[in-house]
């Protein structure tokens, strides 16, 4: 076990052949395998929000739930071979760049800080950093 995600998520990849499987994918399987893992993390989504929903609050299930959301994320930045690192640390320096305010659209019931993007904020590009993803830009 580690304190690195991301490679956690590559390593296993590796270790049940998941990279050797997509390498040579069409542009097609990557289309297909893309609407597989979005359709995956809207599953665990949906298993998590079931979990939260239980009168007694199944928190288990919440953790566990949200960690699986972790887990098919990062693995399929990982299995399109986008560099998860970099991609992280701009959206980390664009999220730092954002101010606490009230956003009007997203009531906060709570209080908590709410990050509003300022006039100058800009938004993270990954236009360099697209693995696979660039194979089926314009065929989604």
């Amino acid at each position: 076990m580690s304190k690195d995600f991301a490679r956690d998520i590559a390593e296993m990849h590796h270790y049940y052949g998941f990279h050797d499987r997509i390498k040579n994918f069409t542009p097609e399987e990557w289309v297909m395998l893309l609407k597989f893992r979005i359709k995956f993390l809207e599953e665990e989504l949906q298993e998590t929000k079931d979990a939260s929903l239980l009168a007694q609050y199944a928190a288990e299930e919440v953790v566990d739930g949200i960690i699986d959301l972790m887990v098919v994320s990062i693995g399929t930045l990982d299995l399109f071979g986008v560099d998860i690192y970099k991609a992280w640390n701009r959206v980390y320096v664009a999220n730092m760049s954002k101010k606490v305010g009230i956003k009007e659209s997203r009531p906060n019931p709570l209080g908590l800080p709410d990050l509003i993007k300022p006039e100058t904020w800009q938004a993270p590009t990954h236009s360099d950093n697209l693995g696979h993803l660039s194979k089926i830009q314009k065929k989604m």
